[in-house]
């Protein structure tokens, strides 16, 4: 069974940083570029960091507004694929829910975009 489980979010101070997790499983998910997206209110998902697989060398790229202050990387478990986003010196401006899912299209079961749970980051003071 195909899972995307995120964690690791919170309320965080400007300036903070917070580190988030995902476990993708019930897939290939070793072959695939993995990425992280986020949410604002009232905003469309947008993608925010992209990573190759382990094997094409973990290559990143970074949308510009999080560029040098986000780190995305990622891992083999066994069987299940773990993503991370490493966030520093956050602004109000990242608040978001933050989703980790294949790129550059979405994973698809049953006919239809699969997305995790997400998991909420608030920057605030």
């Amino acid at each position: 069974q195909v899972q995307l489980v995120e964690s690791g979010g919170g309320v965080v101070q400007p300036g903070g940083s917070l580190r988030l997790s995902c476990l993708a499983s019930g897939h290939n998910f070793k072959i695939y570029h993995m990425a992280w997206y986020r949410q604002a209110p009232g905003n469309q998902r947008e993608l925010v960091a992209t990573i190759t697989p382990i094997g094409r060398g973990s290559r990143t790229d970074y949308i510009d507004s999080v560029k040098g202050r986000f780190t995305i990387s990622r891992d083999n478990v066994e069987n299940t694929v773990a993503v991370y986003l490493q966030m520093n010196n956050q602004q109000p401006e990242d608040t978001a829910v933050y989703y980790c899912n294949t790129e550059p299209r979405p994973t698809r079961l049953e006919g239809n975009d699969y997305w995790g749970q997400g998991t909420q980051v608030t920057v605030s003071s």
